[in-house]
């Protein structure tokens, strides 16, 4: 599937700007399940949906402020580190890579890194669980080494500074409205991604990455190379 396709206008790619979650690892429906278990048992009632709803693409530190606004207290100390620990846990024996990507990264024929919202010791061990991290160390970069989370432009920001390529040279793999927000919000095109498990089931997600700004949306990796090598 193509929606919306003007990845061609503009100044030449040079870097290619990956998500991890969704985008390279199929890891979105693992730690929603593993987050949302945490939460339910500490009395804070939230469906599986409805958390892939309003936490995908997010960092973790905007998903907390929001959470303990609503419920009008602290989440624990470690809560972060115990549903870490637990998503790791599970993606020890489930994890999978999106279909189809490894062989586009083998293909694709500009420079490339990760930029997500996960932190490092996440995205590396997604990374090596799908045999994935040769195409990018060690050029990896987490929401936790700036100030703000996606939909914020930070993120993508300094992984183009890190890279050496102005934004206007980048381009950005990205699954989810924040992510393509944030992508926009730095001045880099956009290609949305709607090829996850999560995102299966969801009608109309990908004529709403095309309305905040993808260039163009695909739902099958294997197209990726192509559209970039040119």
């Amino acid at each position: 599937m193509l929606v919306n396709d003007g990845l061609a206008a503009g100044e030449p790619i040079d870097l290619v700007i990956f998500d991890c979650d969704g985008v390279l690892i199929d890891s979105e429906v693992i730690s929603n399940r593993t987050t949302v278990a945490a939460l339910n048992a500490l009395g804070y009632p939230i469906s599986e949906d409805e958390a892939l709803r309003k936490f995908t693409g997010r960092s973790y530190a905007s998903i907390q402020k929001d959470i303990e606004l609503d419920w009008g207290r602290p989440l624990p100390r470690n809560f972060e580190a115990d549903v870490q620990q637990a998503t790791l846990d599970e993606m020890a024996t489930s994890l999978v890579a999106i279909g189809g990507v490894g062989d586009a990264l083998s293909r694709l024929d500009r420079a490339r890194c990760v930029a997500s919202s996960s932190s490092l010791e996440w995205i590396s061990g997604g990374l090596r669980k799908t045999g994935l991290i040769d195409h990018f160390d060690p050029h990896l970069f987490s929401a936790s080494m700036v100030e703000n989370g996606k939909p914020a432009p930070d993120i993508f920001l300094h992984a183009a500074r890190q890279m050496g390529t102005p934004p206007e040279r980048a381009l950005v793999i990205e699954d989810s409205v924040p992510g393509v927000t944030a992508a926009v919000a730095a001045g880099m095109r956009v290609i949305g991604f709607t090829g996850g498990t999560h995102i299966i089931d969801k009608p109309g997600h990908a004529a709403q990455l095309s309305t905040v700004g993808a260039s163009l949306v695909i739902d099958d990796m294997r197209t990726l190379s192509d559209l970039i090598n040119g």
